[in-house]
């Protein structure tokens, strides 16, 4: 997933947890369906913008030479901007581009 080209919104939206919960038929396994996307998004965001960051970092001792950097501040306001990985998880949801499954319902299936 490409979370710079997302249809999440950027501010927190109310959404309707039952209609959430039709499709895994559980609010608690819904919710954590989500929060284990975002936090594979949030590691994914984080290490793009380490990477992207990397290649301003001067390996120099000295404290007396820290500056800012003009592109370095504009990547990290791109980054600020971006949704949060939860809302972004939740649009993946509700699209139904998030794959899941549950291990031991498929053992109760077979039964």
């Amino acid at each position: 997933m490409d979370y710079k080209k997302t249809t999440a919104p950027t501010n927190t939206v109310t959404r309707d947890m039952m209609s959430l919960a039709e499709q895994t038929g559980n609010v608690y396994e819904t919710v954590r369906i989500i929060g284990k996307r975002a936090n594979e998004i949030s590691v994914d965001i984080k290490h793009d913008l380490e990477r992207k960051l990397q290649e301003f970092s001067s390996y120099s001792d000295s404290l007396d030479e820290i500056f800012e950097n003009r592109e370095q501040i504009e990547i990290s306001r791109y980054f600020e901007r971006l949704p949060k990985p939860t809302l972004i998880a939740a649009q993946e949801y509700v699209d139904g581009e998030i794959y899941y499954r549950n291990p031991s319902k498929e053992k109760l299936d077979e039964l």
